[in-house]
């Protein structure tokens, strides 16, 4: 079987997002070493307004609901149903995610292991027509699992009644199939994690399944890894499967000795954070965010002058407010931006003179081959010039900030109920925030802005996706 305990799990609910929507009905059938041992399924009063939609898909009106208890009133007969089971539904994110957050909301924490039957279907049959419930009790014949009687609740969209599919649905998959092959299909959806023998036999419990950054170590308590995701839980699990992902989740196996997690509160916090743990830690095989001190740019504060090379600490990043001059890159080092350089000039026909690579007199080597357009011998003027060598260098142009001040971006996780404000200036990040007296506390600290290309790309692609997510901070505070 799937595994020793087993919960087949179905809800249905007022709408589609656990932060919003609350759960109307749960079934849970639950089996143990094969064995069915508990059918249960109780109406749940959502404290809110059924829409008509809901009621006509699941026949479950606002009337059948009213006296029927919260959940917090049955979040008992819940947990001594899902305790030690691997949870187990249709599309299994969807319930899991009601489940979860409404427990959350009882004051109860849980985590699971979670089977979905859609990808156990597709990975089974990947070469049948639909994976949904409809399509999978039509495919093997499962019609009669539902009861006639809908007073019963019993029926196709009610909570039991589909749970009852799901479990009829695998019985009929170790009747059709060896099962070998379902367990193996099984082991590869959960990331069954194989720990390696020099790491504690508890190092992975209470992993939750929320956003945050991670850090292994190794010997001598070496930082050798740090990573983030979205579901600490399945991404640390995933390191240790016995499919690793890589070769370097093969490395890192073998190396580490200790796991460290912190939780934020959504994705945005996770890859700033990693960001910077990064570059603080070094660790052995992180090579893409690893500290870059040789990052440079290219300065543009004169069209008339050649351009200025400056790394990363001798800008003032203070002062590069609104309307303050065009700055290029990041380039890992000066030697890019020579390379670079040389590409645009042999492209858009720019004078090695202007570019500040010669000194001499008269018509410049680029000239000499018929690539420069001639500013070396007043054929162009230098204004001109440095507008053209702007123009080619557009793909590198960092945004201007867009506010005379801080601004930020509220973070929430609308499943957990946790907030954080993230405050940054001129695409420095200050810090974050989970109480207002923090997010005072960092504007009043006027700390030294440090501007990393890793928090800038993070940001500018966050904001690409969400415009109206970085706020400015009212003038009335930053001034108090």
């Amino acid at each position: 079987m799937l595994a020793p305990a087993i919960a087949f799990v179905d809800v249905e609910t007022t709408g589609t997002s656990p932060g919003g929507s609350r759960i109307t009905e749960i079934a849970i059938v639950r089996v143990v070493d094969g064995v069915l041992v508990d059918e249960w399924s109780t109406l749940v009063n959502p404290g809110r307004s059924i829409p008509e939609a809901i009621q006509a898909l699941t026949g479950i009106t606002n009337d059948m609901v009213r006296d029927a208890p919260d959940f917090s009133q049955v979040r008992r007969d819940v947990m001594q149903r899902l305790e030690g089971c691997v949870f187990v539904a249709h599309n299994a994110r969807f319930d899991y995610g009601f489940v979860k957050t409404e427990l959350q909301r009882a004051g109860v924490s849980y985590t699971a292991d979670v089977l979905c039957t859609v990808r156990l279907s597709r990975r089974l049959d990947p070469h049948a027509i639909g994976h949904n419930l409809d399509a999978i009790v039509a495919r093997h014949g499962l019609e009669d699992t539902f009861d006639a009687d809908p007073l019963r609740r019993a029926g196709r969209h009610s909570a039991l009644g589909d749970a009852r599919v799901l479990w009829r649905f695998v019985q009929g998959l170790y009747r059709e199939r060896g099962a070998e092959e379902i367990e193996a299909a099984v082991k590869r959806l959960l990331r069954i994690p194989s720990l390696p023998p020099q790491l504690a036999p508890d190092a992975l419990e209470g992993l939750p399944d929320g956003a945050g950054v991670y850090r292994f170590y190794g010997v001598n308590d070496l930082p050798i890894y740090v990573g983030k995701s979205v579901n600490l839980r399945d991404r640390i699990r995933s390191h240790f499967s016995s499919d690793y992902r890589s070769a370097n989740d093969l490395r890192i196996s073998s190396e580490i000795r200790r796991i460290e997690f912190e939780a934020t509160v959504g994705e945005l916090g996770a890859l700033i954070r990693e960001a910077q743990l990064v570059k603080q830690l070094l660790p052995l095989h992180n090579h893409r965010l690893r500290r870059k001190e040789g990052v440079c740019f290219i300065s543009l504060d004169d069209f008339a002058a050649p351009p200025e090379i400056r790394t990363n600490s001798e800008i003032d990043w203070g002062e590069r407010g609104m309307g303050a001059g065009p700055i290029y890159g990041p380039f890992n080092t000066r030697a890019q931006i020579r390379s670079t350089l040389e590409d645009l000039a042999a492209e858009h026909g720019l004078c090695w003179r202007l570019l500040g690579w010669e000194k001499r007199g008269g018509p410049c080597f680029a000239r000499q081959v018929k690539r420069c357009r001639g500013a070396c011998l007043g054929e162009e003027t230098p204004a001109v010039h440095g507008l053209r060598l702007a123009t080619a260098l557009a793909h590198w142009k960092l945004r201007d900030w867009p506010f005379p001040g801080p601004a930020y971006i509220h973070e929430v996780d609308a499943a957990g109920g946790q907030e954080a404000l993230h405050l940054f200036d001129r695409w420095c990040h200050l810090g974050t925030a989970r109480r207002e007296d923090e997010f005072e506390s960092l504007l009043d600290s006027r700390r030294e802005l440090v501007f990393d290309p890793d928090v800038y790309a993070i940001l500018i692609k966050h904001w690409r996706a969400h415009p109206a997510a970085l706020v400015p901070v009212s003038r009335e505070r930053t001034a108090a």
